[in-house]
């Protein structure tokens, strides 16, 4: 079995997912860890997913820095390791 925590994307794995709810590049925005005080960027954080969704943590502590989940037609998107979550209606796509 492999460990969810032993291999893991760059944060430019949630280009993606971001892409239908920002219009700009979600990746270049910067975020100070309230835990370590390190400073990166989206593009920086360590990604883990794929299910049930992506997992972004700090690349100097591995906190949680956001959770990005979707499911048809919505983005669930949380930031940190608050206990609310947002929810984005995605644009549909013409049949």
């Amino acid at each position: 079995m492999n460990d969810p925590f032993t291999t893991h994307l760059d944060g430019n794995a949630l280009a993606g997912p971001l892409a239908d709810v920002f219009s700009v590049d979600p990746t270049t925005a910067w975020r100070r860890c309230p835990s370590c005080h390190l400073p990166s960027s989206l593009g920086q954080l360590h990604v883990y997913g794929p299910g049930p969704g992506l997992t972004g943590r700090c690349p100097g502590c591995a906190d949680i820095a956001l959770r990005a989940v979707s499911q048809p037609g919505h983005l669930w998107l949380q930031l940190g390791t608050g206990g609310g979550a947002f929810r984005f209606r995605l644009p549909t796509s013409a049949p």
